[in-house]
């Protein structure tokens, strides 16, 4: 097997298994999985990068499902509510949980977003947020902060820029 082919199944297992944790999600909070909230998972769930409604849509009717956008519109917040996707607010694009294997602890996540190519990672943001808290108490404030997201490079383009 090829370099590509071995990549390319590590990313078909990636997803498949991705959609097996969503399944249980799902059930769990008794959201129904249907066969459309799949589709898009699947999609989103199928890039490391974000992407936005229309490139899901797109892709979608590649593979000769035809939608209307309101259709993954609806999708994608069922996905949202369920907590298996996230929304970029700052490009208006989603990606897939990285933590869904991660038993629930309730932490909030933190989104680090590569400049270059588009990667999204998750990692634990409760101590930032824990702090946002403390300083709107202080200032009186009732926050209503949803996620907290940093923009720059990842290792591997750094790794590629000092080449």
């Amino acid at each position: 097997m090829t370099a590509n082919a071995n990549e390319e199944q590590r990313a078909k297992d990636r997803v498949k298994t991705s959609v097996d944790q969503a399944t249980v999600i799902f059930a769990e909070k008794n959201i129904r999985f249907t066969e459309l909230r799949k589709k898009v998972f699947e999609e989103i769930a199928s890039t490391t990068a974000s992407v936005g409604a229309y490139e899901v849509l797109d892709r979608l009717a590649q593979k000769g499902t035809r939608l209307a956008p309101i259709s993954v519109y609806r999708a994608l917040d069922a996905l949202l509510e369920a907590g298996v996707v996230h929304r970029l607010e700052s490009k208006n694009a989603y990606f897939a949980c990285r933590r869904l294997h991660v038993p629930r602890t309730g932490r909030r996540p933190m989104f680090l977003s590569c400049e270059h190519c588009g990667t999204v990672l998750e990692t634990d943001g409760e101590d930032i947020f824990s702090s946002i808290d403390a300083a709107s108490r202080a200032a009186k404030f009732e926050p209503r902060v949803r996620f907290v997201e940093v923009t720059g490079t990842c290792q591997e383009c750094a790794a590629r820029r000092k080449v």
